[in-house]
């Protein structure tokens, strides 16, 4: 194989490339974002591939989740500190349930950029670039904003700054102290009918902490924080590049623009630009697939993004839709065991059980997604594998885009408060329903 270089991808035909009208502006953004202090250091990338490790011999379990495209002007504190909350919660309900650590990912601080299906949008005979993120271009339908703007990747890393910022100050300053779950609480107490159980398993936590800390005779201060890591789909690859360095006492090219970046099921193919680049980079990576993809093509992937066969390298993220993945995914498990390779496998519930009402509004259906959940569970088990981590596009807000869960929100509740200018999430509510029905199911297998 050729020798790599953080350049290389170059050589090899990108997909979903976006094209920039100012190629001089866009060279000279570049050249500043080359320059800028990285937003994540290797030893936090270090850390994080070995628990991913631990995660693929079942001693840790993987929760990510977060914004399907963040947004800039969610750059606040509130929207930031729901997200936090509830990937808190999640996670403290899962480590409950598995009584394994929980390696908390979430999908902000960088998740500025989107694939599409096309790179054009007409509406009423007018023709103009498909949005694609925030760091590309703007969401309102005018020629202006559609223009993708070089300018705006400063902005996506100045908000990507601001952020990693604000959650490290939170997490540094107790905000995510063990001993007190119930500062985390959100409204779903409130509201579901799962509330009781919620309820008793913070009440049980805090006791156990308390009783921990009265048999050490002494605070445990490492309870007072935990860990969080951030993760992006690594599609823009010249903003990738220009974050990628070599740092002092390690071997290797770090891209420092995030912890844990991934490959999108629309840029994974095996000669393409995104796997070259995502080949020679240190971090632990993720790859994102589907019953497109064939049991040869995956062991090869495998073999071509960890050579080393590393563990904790290499995770892949499966997203078949609960009607397809009983089909889908027992072939491919086979050909990673075929092959010793080892993997992570995580399932992303999201992507594969979109579905469009009569009135065009895009949404996913809970009880569709817990049933992908449920099936990837035993279809693991039953092929000798496990399912070692969730991914799942939610929000810690209030927001009506999925169908279901405790409320039963309907088609027409969408029109209530829906948010998001690309793909429906999970609420709040919604969320820490899906973690609760997971934790049961961790804990009968642990038991």
């Amino acid at each position: 194989m050729n020798e790599w270089k953080p350049d290389s991808w170059k050589q090899k035909k990108l997909s979903q490339a976006i094209s920039y009208p100012d190629a001089e502006t866009l060279d000279r953004a570049l050249q500043v974002l080359s320059r800028l202090p990285p937003l994540v250091t290797s030893w936090e990338v270090e850390n994080l591939k070995a628990l991913l490790s631990q995660a693929t011999r079942g001693e840790a379990f993987l929760l990510q989740g977060g914004d399907c495209s963040e947004r800039f002007a969610d750059c606040r504190s509130d929207p930031i500190v729901a997200q936090l909350k509830v990937l808190l919660n999640m996670s403290m309900v899962l480590t409950y349930g598995s009584q394994r650590r929980i390696i908390r990912v979430g999908r902000f601080a960088g998740q500025y950029a989107k694939p599409r299906s096309s790179d054009t949008e007409t509406r009423d005979g007018v023709t103009l670039p498909t949005y694609r993120g925030d760091m590309v271009n703007r969401p309102e339908f005018t020629k202006e904003a559609r223009t993708p703007n070089p300018l705006l990747l400063l902005r996506g890393y100045e908000r990507s700054a601001l952020t990693l910022n604000f959650i490290r100050s939170l997490v540094d300053g107790g905000f995510a102290d063990l001993r007190h779950p119930e500062y985390w609480n959100l409204r779903f107490v409130k509201y579901a009918q799962l509330a009781e159980e919620y309820t008793a398993i913070v009440n049980n936590i805090a006791d156990s902490l308390k009783f921990l800390e009265i048999l050490a005779g002494r605070r445990l201060h490492e309870l007072q924080r935990m860990e969080f890591y951030t993760s992006h789909e690594g599609l823009h690859l010249p903003y990738e590049q220009m974050q990628t360095r070599v740092v002092p006492h390690r071997t290797g090219w770090y891209d420092l623009t995030c912890h844990f970046p991934w490959i999108g099921n629309r840029t994974r193919n095996l000669d393409g630009a995104h796997v070259e680049f995502f080949r020679g980079i240190a971090n632990p990576i993720g790859v994102k697939i589907d019953s497109h993809i064939a049991p040869s093509e995956l062991a090869e992937l495998a073999r071509v993004l960890n050579p080393q066969n590393e563990p904790g390298r290499l995770t892949f993220i499966h997203r078949f839709g609960a009607g397809n993945i009983a089909k889908g995914l027992p072939p491919l498990i086979d050909a990673i065991r075929y092959s010793d390779q080892v993997v992570l496998w995580v399932c992303d519930p999201m992507h594969g059980n979109t579905i469009t009402t009569q009135s065009g509004r895009k949404t996913r259906d809970f009880h569709a997604i817990l049933s992908e959940l449920d099936q990837a569970y035993e279809i693991h088990h039953a092929c000798g594998s496990q399912l070692g981590g969730v991914h799942f596009e939610l929000t810690g807000e209030n927001v009506t885009e999925c169908l279901g869960g405790a409320r039963g929100i309907t088609e027409a509740d969408l029109e209530h408060a829906y948010v998001s200018d690309v793909d429906p999430r999970l609420n709040y509510e919604q969320s820490l329903e899906m973690a609760l029905l997971i934790a049961r199911k961790l804990h009968r297998n642990h038991g």
